[in-house]
């Protein structure tokens, strides 16, 4: 059984001359974990002046990018290097043209929107052909010029109605010319400025726009637009030209400012820094050679073991657990974390649990053709034709899962909820062994009394995973306390060796009894009450073993009342810990069942010859797969959590979070 990766602690003194390039191996690396991050003044004061000019560097970069659409940014920044005065100088020279351009197209647009609206202006007293002065010197009318948000004309006149005359003085009903009679002038007045009505300056002698204005303004229109249009070009091809120096210099900045963030967090002399941190044991020597060539001899180096470290033996610390493995099991680590790091150096669960996984899954979800489906999607998503952000780590699951539903799908004859489509292949199998027959693994329920029997024996099936699942979870915690040397909690208490003894020989009672009819003996009536006693009365016999007293650290009568508790806990316990696994053979019921209903309704349509009953066969087999795919995943992690986990995940540990250069920090 595999335990998490061996780790050890690296403590480095480096100059000052070399700490950004020590960082910058570090980061590239990507295996190294900093144990401590101490603020330094010191550190802070010589990285501030770098940190500032790359740091505003890098931002503009990054607005240019954004400004350019650049999406296609390159997340592995191990293949470029921290920034040096030529990358500078080219950052600075390619942020210049940038902003040059910027100005030349916030001009264009500027000069753009003064004469469209002038333009606008124009047009719209291009109708108002008597002089406003004639109009501005009746008695009886009262004039108002000015613009008027276009969704409120509509509104504006009907509120008006009989008591002001209405004008549009453009097509698009944003400038108006309004006409009452004086005696209505402050009411009108009140009612337009609800409208959001804002007057006009307009000359005196105003009378319309002339002609050869008018087609003046339009060609500055046409003009403006075009040089729009231009700036359009250019910006797309200063994009294409620049785009490739862009990508490496922002990852070239980005190296630059993590590696300046992460001297300001460093303990440091006027000369010398202190970089610690954990590594994996089978790359210490690498560390080792690498770091004494890039600083040509100029680096002290100490390896610690975990618990040669102070702050580990004094439990203020704990060691980062690092899981290695392959791509397959590897894609499973993220349930076992989403739980709960294991403890360092304790087994580790992660190969168990893509076993339990798959199996349990396939089990639920037994159907050749969804299945295949599943298999068909993870291999897309492997080959990234499929591309789901960060989901595409989890191709292998998808794939695995769609190989045991697939052959679970064999055993019961269903594909796409069809039942008929594998009976020759159904007939062939259980002919080698027998009488033919179809399916080879009858799950729904019929009036002969061999498929209840056969339905009774995929939960019998179930429970037996379950007490296999239980079992090993057993075995770890005991493997576990063993190796932590915490011998108590292995031998004592529900979990321990004393309630591992109680669950199996009640297991093997039962089956006894069941396949032998044997009678219960005096000697079963003693191992029971002997492992159950001390599964439940276990806490003055952990005190006595770890050398704590008192024994009783509450008192005899607080202690036989938790005690009696402690017995009915082990037992229901491990009661609903088995029985839990019915579900397994309850939801691959269910999926059969909601397959027979996809079936019948296909049929009610037409059949799988008719149009209607095609939609109805792909709606609904799509159905299931989404749905009822998520919801036996839940299941199974439920499963994983309460019935596996349980058993020995009674204190996590922290996770292996190496340090790595990122874009965008």
């Amino acid at each position: 059984m595999a335990r998490t990766a061996q780790m050890r602690l690296i403590e480095l003194m480096v100059l000052k001359q070399d700490i950004s390039r020590v960082i910058e191996y570090i980061g590239k690396k990507g295996s190294f974990q900093f144990q401590s991050r101490k603020h330094s003044d010191a550190s802070e004061k010589k990285g501030d002046e770098s940190v500032d000019t790359d740091g505003q560097i890098y931002k503009q970069l990054l607005d240019a990018a954004a400004y350019l659409g650049i999406q296609s940014l390159n997340e592995d920044l191990s293949v470029y290097n921290a920034p040096s005065s030529d990358t500078r100088n080219e950052a600075t020279g390619l942020i210049a043209a940038f902003n040059e351009l910027c100005e030349r197209i916030n001009a264009a647009n500027d000069s753009a929107v003064k004469v469209n609206d002038a333009y606008k202006e124009a047009m719209a007293f291009s109708n108002l052909q008597v002089s406003y002065s004639e109009l501005e010197h009746l008695s009886f009318l009262s004039i108002k010029i000015g613009k008027l948000p276009a969704e409120e004309f509509d509104s504006l006149k009907d509120s008006l109605m009989a008591n002001a005359v209405v004008v549009p003085l453009g097509d698009d009903k944003t400038r108006i010319m309004v006409a009452s009679s004086k005696k209505g002038r402050f009411a009108l007045e009140s009612e337009l400025k609800n409208h959001g009505f804002i007057e006009m300056e307009v000359p005196k002698d105003f009378k319309g726009v002339p002609a050869d204005v008018l087609e003046s303004l339009k060609t500055q229109k046409a003009e403006s637009d075009a040089l729009l249009k231009s700036m359009e070009t250019e910006k797309a091809n200063f994009t294409e030209t620049h785009k490739e120096k862009l990508v490496a210099l922002l990852g070239a900045f980005a190296i630059g400012v993590q590696i300046d963030a992460v001297k300001k967090t460093l303990e440091s002399t006027e000369l010398v820094y202190r970089v610690s941190g954990w590594i994996p044991e089978k790359e210490q020597e690498a560390y080792m050679t690498e770091l004494d060539q890039l600083t040509e001899g100029r680096v002290a180096i100490r390896i610690y073991e975990p618990y040669e470290v102070p702050s580990v033996m004094a439990n203020k610390e704990q060691v980062p657990v690092k899981l290695s493995h392959g791509k397959f099991v590897k894609s499973f680590e993220r349930i076992i974390f989403s739980y709960g790091a294991p403890v360092y150096g304790t087994i580790d669960p992660t190969p168990f649990v893509a076993i339990f996984f798959t199996i349990l899954f396939g089990i639920m979800f037994g159907d050749l053709g969804q299945g295949l489906v599943i298999l068909l999607a993870g291999i897309l998503m492997a080959c990234k034709v499929i591309k789901v952000g960060g989901w595409n780590k989890f191709a292998p699951i998808f794939m695995a899962i769609g190989i045991t539903s697939s052959f679970m799908g064999l055993l019961t004859g269903e594909v796409f909820s069809n039942e008929t489509w594998l009976k020759p292949f159904s007939y062939w199998v259980t002919g080698l062994f027998g009488t033919p027959h179809a399916p080879i693994l009858t799950l729904m329920p019929s009036s002969d009394p061999s498929s209840i029997k056969a339905m009774f024996g995929v939960f019998g099936v179930a429970v037996a995973i379950g007490f296999v699942i239980n079992t090993i979870g057993l075995i770890l915690n005991m493997i576990n306390n063993f190796i932590r040397k915490n011998y108590a909690e292995a031998i004592f208490g529900k979990n321990g060796l004393a309630g591992a003894v109680f669950f199996w020989y009640i297991i093997v009672l039962i089956l006894r009894i069941v396949l032998t009819h044997h009678a219960i003996a005096a000697y079963d009536w003693v191992i029971i009450g002997v492992s159950l006693f001390f599964a439940a009365f276990a806490e003055p016999f952990e005190n006595l073993v770890e050398g704590k007293r008192p024994l009783l650290e509450n008192g005899f009568g607080t202690y036989v009342i938790s005690s009696i508790v402690e017995v009915i806990e082990v037992i229901s316990g491990y009661l609903s810990n088995t029985v839990s696994f019915v579900r397994v053979g309850a939801f691959a019921l269910s999926h059969a069942v909601l397959g027979y209903v996809i079936l019948i309704l296909t049929e009610m349509c037409g059949g799988q010859g008719s149009i209607a009953g095609i939609v109805v066969m792909i709606a609904g087999n799509a159905v299931i797969i989404v749905l009822e795919g998520m919801i036996v995943a839940i299941q199974v992690i439920r499963l994983q959590y309460y019935e596996f986990f349980s058993k020995f995940f009674h204190e996590t540990g922290s996770e292996f979070k190496p340090f790595k250069f990122e874009i965008g920090v």
